[in-house]
């Protein structure tokens, strides 16, 4: 394989305004080709907004949803990976054949190929759906991805799961942080004034971002994902007001032993782009643990505790907080 250059964004949605988010999508399409880029990966539900999505009821979110990738969203995506030569991958909420309605994130390539996950852990709606596959795929350049929405990436067994597939590079769209919380030792509320006055007082946002609620809750999990599973992971994230929340952004590139390869702190819309080395992978330190697995010892992993809970009221307690 050749070396892979792949650019992570961060920006803020508009709630519902599709072709807005859209307009976003195809101005950061165009940046990043022109830096070279055969890889553009947006935020979770970038298209179709997000944190608004558990005040809709079902006739409003149906009226947001559209199919995949035959709804005009994908076949967007798919003419800017067309044109620019580069694979586009961002999220909406998609309206199935059955009716179903799910949190997926599609990725479009040159070749005209779509590629749809449909977030496994979805909590944000009851009218929502999870998924129920992994996501993994071969590029044109021989690079394996694969894709975990936001949640997915929390669960180790998926990580693990993509490592398993042989996974090269994880696309990880997110929607996090500046979350309430439950626990005073996880993330936490980025005051809303903070954001408003970030022109006058940079520093206070930067802390914000670089601190607990940002950059380094991520930093407690993430670069665990990459190296023990041998792969580059990208991570993208909103950034900025996100209905009654602001999303930290922190966009990332990390390489298969967990370092950061590109990031940035912008308390605004940011892209940052990484040229992916593959001799990184081969003999990288999570790629030879694999190896040395004894699966014989793991059948417990698939009996249920009797502990198990939904994923909203994992996710909602009852001060709706996580």
């Amino acid at each position: 394989m050749d070396k892979l250059r792949v650019a992570s964004v961060q920006f803020q949605h508009a709630p519902g305004d599709k072709a807005a988010n859209l307009a976003t999508v195809a101005r950061f399409v165009s940046r990043a080709a022109d830096a070279g880029a055969h890889v553009v990966t947006f935020p979770e539900c970038c298209i179709s907004g997000y944190w608004h999505l558990r005040k809709l009821s079902r006739k409003e979110l149906l009226a947001l949803a559209e199919p995949v990738p035959a709804g005009p969203a994908s076949q967007r995506l798919g003419e800017l990976a067309v044109k620019h030569k580069a694979i586009v991958g961002a999220g909406l909420v998609e309206l199935a054949d059955d009716g179903k309605m799910y949190n997926s994130y599609v990725v479009a390539t040159p070749e005209g190929q779509f590629h749809c996950h449909r977030k496994i852990h979805m909590f944000i709606s009851e009218h929502l759906t999870c998924g129920s596959q992994y996501t993994v795929f071969d590029t044109a350049a021989g690079w394996r991805l694969g894709v975990l929405t936001c949640y997915d990436n929390n669960i180790v067994e998926n990580g693990r799961m993509m490592g398993l597939a042989g996974v090269d590079l994880l696309l990880a769209p997110h929607q996090t942080g500046g979350c309430a919380s439950r626990s005073k030792h996880t993330m936490g509320v980025v005051s809303r004034k903070i954001w408003d006055n970030r022109e006058a007082d940079p520093s206070a946002i930067e802390a914000e971002f670089k601190g607990d609620k940002g950059r380094a809750w991520i930093l407690r999990w993430l670069p665990s994902r990459a190296h023990d599973n041998g792969m580059f992971i990208a991570f993208s994230n909103g950034v900025g007001p996100d209905d009654d929340e602001v999303r930290t952004g922190n966009a990332m590139i990390l390489d298969p032993y967990g370092r950061i390869l590109a990031e940035t702190w912008r308390a605004r819309d940011a892209m940052v782009t990484a040229d992916l080395d593959p001799d990184l992978l081969e003999g990288c330190t999570g790629r030879r643990w694999i190896q040395t697995r004894r699966p014989d010892l793991y059948a417990p992993l698939t009996v249920p505790t009797g502990q198990e809970i939904d994923m909203r009221a994992s996710r909602f307690a009852a001060d709706g907080k996580l």
